[in-house]
C-alpha cells in the first residue's frame, strides 16, 4: 500500500543530515599509520576527521555498518588505463571504482597536450574517482617548444605567448596541459632514438614528474635504464617481462628485479598476473617459475607497488584487470607472501610515497592512508567475496556491493604533480571566445 509521502512525518526531504558519516566497526587496516583494529572512522565532507574505537554519533550523521567487513585506505591504481585514447563507452571509470580504487592514473602512449583538457572536463561533469594522466612521450616531443620551453611548461611557468606560438592555438589545451603526473616511454607503440629517450627523462627529472617506461622486451628495458644515467625511471608492469614475450622469462624476470635494486629504478606488478592463473587469457600469462621470482621480489620488497594496467572491457586493454585487485592483495596475505598490511600498502601509501617523493608536491600526504586530514577515500572489503562492499570516494559512497552508485556525481578530483584540483573549470567551457 503507498503511503502519502507529502503527509508522512518521516518524508526522508525533509530530514536534516549532516555532513559527517562514520563507518563503525570495522577491521580498520591503515598501514601508513600503523591502525589494525576494530574501530569507527569519522568522515566530515570529503576529510577524515578521526579514527577512533568508538565515534559518538550526532543527529543527522550517516552511519554505516561495517561489522564483519574490512576498511582499507582507497586503492590507488598509479598504471590504469582509464578512458585511455579518451574511450569512454566502455565506462572503465565506474569498473574501476566498483572493484575499489578511488584514484586512477591513466598512462596511455597515446595521450597528447589535449588529454588534460579533455578528461577535465569528463571529471568536471561528473566521474566517480580521482583522475591523472601520464603524456605519451612521443607528443610530449611533437611540437614546435624545445626541451628548456617544455620543461617550463609542465613547470607551470612558460608564457602564454609563447604556448601560442609554439604549442597550440587552443587556449584550453595551453591552459591545462601542465596538470600531468609523468612521461611514459612506450616500446610497443613508438621507439624513439637514444637522444630523444634522454630527452624525455631530462624533461621529467627538471620537471618533478615521473618517467615511465613500458617493460615488456627486457633488452629494450635495460636500455632506457642505461639511457637514465642514474635519473629516476620507473618500470611500467615490470613483471610482463616475465611472459616470455622478448626473451627467456625467468632470465628476463631476474634482470628487471635486479634493475629496480639500482637506487634511481622502481617498478610495479600487475595484480592479475600474480594470481594463481598466471595471467589474463587475452592478454599476458607469465610462466610459473617467472610467476615464482616476482613473488620473492614481492617478499623482498624490491617491488611494493601493484596496479591493474587496464580492465578486460576495454578496447585499450592492459596486462591486467581492476577485478584482480582486492582479491590479489588478499591472496598474497593468505599464501604469506607478505602480511595483509603490507599487502595493502602495494596499491595505498607505496604509491602515494613514490608520487609525493617523484612529485615533491606534499598534496599526495592525503592520499593513501586513514589518518585526520587525509581525503575520505575509502574501500570497505568482505574479505569472503573478495569485493568491495562500500567504495567512498572523496567523502562520497561511489559504489556499493560491487555496483557503481549513479548519484555519486562529481566525487572524483583532479591529481597531478602540482597536487589536486576540486575542479578544473573546463567542463561547462565553450571552446571559442571572442578577444
Amino acid at each position: 500500500m503507498y503511503c502519502d509521502m507529502a503527509q508522512n512525518k518521516y518524508n526522508l526531504s525533509e530530514q536534516a543530515q549532516s555532513d559527517r558519516m562514520i563507518l563503525k566497526q570495522g577491521h580498520v587496516i591503515d598501514p601508513q599509520n600503523g591502525i589494525d583494529d576494530i574501530g569507527d572512522i569519522l568522515i566530515e565532507k570529503d576529510i577524515i576527521i578521526e579514527v577512533a574505537d568508538k565515534v559518538k554519533a550526532e543527529p543527522g550523521d550517516r552511519l554505516i555498518d561495517c561489522n564483519g567487513l574490512t576498511v582499507w585506505p582507497g586503492l590507488i591504481d598509479m598504471h590504469l588505463h582509464i578512458c585511455d585514447l579518451y574511450e569512454v563507452h566502455t565506462n572503465t571509470a565506474y569498473g574501476a571504482v566498483q572493484d575499489g580504487v578511488t584514484t586512477g592514473l591513466s598512462p596511455g602512449a597515446g595521450n597528447t597536450f589535449m588529454t588534460p583538457a579533455l578528461l577535465d572536463a569528463e571529471l568536471d561533469r561528473g566521474l566517480p574517482l580521482n583522475t591523472g594522466v601520464y603524456l605519451g612521450g612521443s607528443n610530449v616531443l611533437g611540437s614546435m617548444l624545445s626541451e628548456e620551453e617544455l620543461i617550463l611548461l609542465f613547470q607551470g611557468r612558460l608564457s602564454e605567448p609563447v604556448k601560442e606560438q609554439k604549442l597550440s592555438r587552443n587556449w584550453i589545451t595551453n591552459k591545462t596541459a601542465q596538470y600531468t603526473v609523468g612521461l611514459k616511454e612506450h616500446m610497443g607503440h613508438f621507439l624513439l632514438p637514444d637522444a630523444r629517450v634522454q630527452q624525455l627523462i631530462r624533461i621529467a627529472g627538471a620537471s618533478d614528474m615521473i618517467f615511465m617506461s613500458h617493460t615488456q622486451d627486457i633488452e629494450h628495458t635495460q636500455r632506457i635504464c642505461h639511457l637514465a644515467a642514474g635519473q629516476p625511471v620507473h618500470l611500467g608492469h615490470a613483471n610482463a617481462v616475465g611472459c616470455g614475450t622478448h626473451g627467456d622469462p625467468c632470465d628476463s624476470m631476474k634482470e628487471a628485479v635486479r634493475l629496480c635494486q639500482e637506487k634511481n629504478i622502481t617498478g610495479e606488478f600487475v595484480t592479475t598476473m600474480l594470481r594463481r592463473g598466471l595471467g589474463s587469457r587475452e592478454g599476458l600469462k607469465m610462466t610459473r617459475k617467472a610467476q615464482n621470482i616476482a613473488l620473492q621480489a614481492c617478499a623482498d620488497k624490491v617491488i611494493n607497488i601493484l596496479v591493474s594496467d587496464g580492465q578486460n572491457q576495454s578496447a585499450m586493454k592492459g596486462f591486467g584487470d581492476t577485478r584482480d585487485n582486492i582479491p590479489c592483495l588478499l591472496e598474497l596475505a593468505r599464501e604469506k607472501v607478505l602480511t595483509l598490511t603490507e599487502a595493502v600498502a602495494a596499491m595505498t601509501c607505496n604509491p602515494a610515497r613514490l608520487l609525493e617523493e617523484r612529485t615533491k608536491n606534499s598534496g599526495w600526504k592525503k592520499y593513501g592512508h586513514l589518518g585526520p586530514g587525509a581525503y575520505a577515500n575509502i574501500v570497505v572489503v568482505d574479505r569472503d567475496d573478495q569485493l568491495a562492499t562500500y567504495v567512498i570516494t572523496n567523502g562520497v559512497i561511489t559504489a556499493f556491493e560491487n555496483r557503481y552508485l549513479r548519484s555519486a556525481g562529481r566525487a572524483g578530483y583532479w591529481v597531478s604533480k602540482f597536487g589536486t584540483r576540486k575542479n578544473m573549470g573546463v567542463g561547462e567551457l565553450p571552446l571559442y571566445r571572442v578577444k
